[in-house]
């Protein structure tokens, strides 16, 4: 097949949103797909590369790191895309948001009546702590509009996938009119494993880690939805000396959080690794003992899978796909969404398991298995070879706009 990808992020972002459509990308080249995705660039001059086998074709776009450091904004006419796709002669469309760069490709596509499949992974409430603090109007209808915005494009697919059942659900709640199904975002198994090799001591001094405490883990951005700052004051809470809490990733709350851990008097106990390149994550995740997540607005969390194939129990918000993941006492504690006595309470039950922890262990891994990114690059093929004319349809049906 050949396969026309498009999204606001992509290579090198790191949120949740580029480092699936990396993934999906890769395996669909790895696969023996021809794949094209389109994509800001970090600057105003578009350019074209190969990367592991895809096509990237950055168009020229305007940085927003002010708002945000992985945040680009195309013009909304791009002459360029209709030659850009008539070139590649896509067989299938499949576009990972709805902003601006996506809506220009969309508006190209449509013309030339080719199927279109979108993945969802939008949800207002990430977006409200970027939105300014005194806005004349409810939040309910600021969510409501939200959802329009998004709806307005993609009830005009022919088919949208949901990372989860969960996330499926929330969507179907909302006016959308087109088929909606669940494929994971999955995980790369071959490298996210629990592995026996690795020189846990070892591994801890080469991140700077406390070689004898239990550490708690969290990798993942820090911006305010992800809501790290329940984590750090149920550590607080915690006032248990045989544990640290680690904290991996970079955002716009990375100087707030590090000044919440001096307010609390836990700076010597929190430590903040800033980005770690995804190549030693298996790394770090196998030198560890719990892993944890406590945004409430999750629609997957690759991340959570990721430390769950590497065999860790989790720590992890009652909360939207959370739930699907993890299962409360089984491979990890689910605690109430934003409430830091309940959070902490979740980290003294993990830290004194004893020996059931190693049940949890291979509760973690045999959770994963099916998140597979094999199985999720095999399922959106089926997705794809569902929406493609046959042929003869095609001769008939498909004129191409020049």
């Amino acid at each position: 097949m050949r396969i026309l990808l498009v999204g606001s992020t992509y290579y090198p972002g790191s949120n949740g949103q580029a480092v699936f459509s990396i993934r999906l990308a890769e395996g669909l080249a790895q696969a023996g797909n021809q794949v094209l995705f389109v994509t800001p660039a970090d600057r105003l001059i578009s350019r074209c590369e190969t990367i592991n086998g895809v096509t990237v074709q950055q168009r020229g776009s305007l940085p927003l790191t002010l708002f945000h450091p992985e945040a680009y904004f195309n013009l909304p006419i791009d002459f360029a895309l209709g030659g850009i796709i008539d070139r590649f002669q896509p067989d299938i469309i499949h576009i990972q948001d709805h902003y601006p760069i996506s809506r220009s490709v969309f508006a190209a596509v449509r013309r030339r009546g080719l199927p279109v499949v979108g993945t969802n992974h939008f949800f207002p409430e990430s977006i409200l702590p970027y939105l300014p603090r005194f806005l004349p109007i409810k939040r309910s209808r600021i969510i409501e509009i939200l959802w329009w915005t998004m709806l307005t494009l993609y009830n005009q697919f022919d088919l949208v996938v949901t990372p989860t059942e969960t996330a499926a659900v929330i969507l179907r709640r909302q006016k959308i009119h087109v088929p909606v199904v669940p494929v994971s975002c999955g995980v790369d198994l071959h490298r996210f494993y629990r592995d026996p090799k690795i020189d846990c001591q070892a591994a801890r001094r080469e991140f700077g880690l406390d070689p004898k405490r239990s550490i708690f883990l969290y990798v993942g951005r820090l911006d305010g939805e992800k809501r790290v700052d329940i984590l750090i004051r149920a550590f607080a809470h915690l006032k248990r000396d045989d544990a640290r809490l680690v904290i991996v990733g970079r955002g716009a709350d990375g100087g707030a959080l590090a000044s919440l851990a001096r307010q609390l008097h836990i700076e010597k106990q929190v430590k903040f690794t800033g980005y770690i390149a995804n190549a030693t994550l298996p790394l770090i995740l196998n030198s560890v003992d719990f892993f944890c997540m406590p945004s409430p607005m999750e629609s997957l969390s690759i991340a959570t899978l990721e430390a769950m194939a590497c065999g860790l129990p989790i720590l992890a918000a009652r909360a939207r796909a959370l739930p699907e993941l993890v299962e409360d006492r089984t491979n990890g504690y689910l605690f109430n969404p934003n409430e830091v006595e309940d959070a902490a309470r979740g980290m003294g039950y993990l830290l004194d398991m004893g020996p059931r922890r190693e049940a949890m262990r291979q509760a973690s891994v045999a959770r994963s298995r099916p998140h597979g990114l094999e199985n999720t690059i095999r399922r959106y093929q089926e997705v794809y070879r569902s929406l493609i004319p046959t042929a003869e349809e095609s001769a008939e049906e498909r004129v191409l706009i020049p």
